[in-house]
């Protein structure tokens, strides 16, 4: 004869005081110090500031020599002497015109060598093939070349940049089309998208982040190219003699040439200071409005 299993009643049981109980803070406000921390601009300004601290520091308790290493204080001083009386910012607005045209031209190439390798074997053999041959080569080594091709002036520059831009651009954005996976292919094919639609709709939104990290390449590889050009010879050579006033680079060789050191660890120091604006500026506001608003990548 089996027997039902005997149910077994529970005592009810009533927290009295739930106010012992702690469960930890489900929402507070932030503090001063935790706000600053969290913003990105703040934290990589304060390594800069660090950076700064520690060469003063250093240059001023070592007494190394201002030929060698010149104060940070040295530096700022011929930087508003540079702004105020050398030209400076009109130098810096030379190298960026050329930096730009440069990097115009190289994306136009890169998309048009990129569109050829995704849609036909020949483009991506040859995509393929370019690169394994002209990637390795500095883009600084064709430069002799650029000046017998088009002479001393600001067109030599640009051929120069091109090398610079058009590879590491295409073979990024390249590697993106090809890393999307086979399911978003057949959801974009399954809601009709075809042709150009489908390459705008769906392509380049899920290869964006490998386009972005080759336009990032693609400047940083273009912009220490032009600065090592402009130190051969003055990046913006005008036709009328009165407009000659050079770039970036230029400013650095010629304060090198008359022994002004400051002056050229404040050429320098511009060099970064561009750097760091189109990369914590430019680019990452493009990042954060694209795939980290996508959810394709954590901040």
């Amino acid at each position: 004869m089996n027997t039902l299993p005997q149910t077994v009643v529970r005592p009810e049981f009533e927290a009295s005081d739930l106010d012992a109980a702690n469960h930890g803070d489900v929402a507070r406000r932030l503090t001063a110090y935790e706000r600053l921390s969290n913003m990105d601009s703040v934290r990589k300004f304060s390594i800069l500031i660090l950076f700064i601290a520690a060469w003063e520091i250093y240059t001023r308790a070592s007494g190394v020599s201002h030929f060698l290493l010149p104060k940070f204080s040295d530096t700022a001083v011929a930087l508003f002497q540079a702004i105020w009386s050398e030209q400076l910012l009109i130098m810096v607005w030379n190298s960026i015109t050329i930096l730009v045209t440069g990097y115009a031209i190289g994306l136009a190439i890169a998309a048009v060598l990129t569109t050829a390798a995704i849609t036909t074997r020949f483009g991506s053999d040859l995509l393929s093939t370019l690169t394994a041959m002209l990637n390795p080569l500095p883009a600084i080594a064709l430069l002799p070349l650029a000046l017998l091709w088009f002479g001393l002036g600001s067109e030599s520059i640009v051929f120069t940049l091109l090398h610079s831009v058009i590879w590491p651009v295409a073979l990024n954005a390249h590697t993106g089309f090809m890393s999307v996976s086979e399911t978003q292919r057949m959801v974009g094919r399954n809601y009709g998208l075809r042709g150009m639609t489908y390459v705008v709709k769906l392509l380049i939104p899920a290869a964006f982040p490998s386009i972005l990290m080759g336009l990032k390449i693609g400047w940083a590889f273009a912009w220490r190219t032009l600065i090592a050009a402009e130190l051969v010879f003055g990046g913006s050579i005008s036709d009328t003699a009165e407009t000659q006033s050079g770039g970036l680079g230029w400013f650095v060789f010629s304060n090198q040439m008359d022994m002004q050191i400051p002056h050229v660890f404040a050429g320098l120091f511009t060099v970064i200071l561009v750097g760091i604006f189109v990369e914590n500026v430019i680019f990452t506001n493009i990042e954060i409005k694209t795939v980290r608003r996508w959810g394709m990548q954590t901040s």
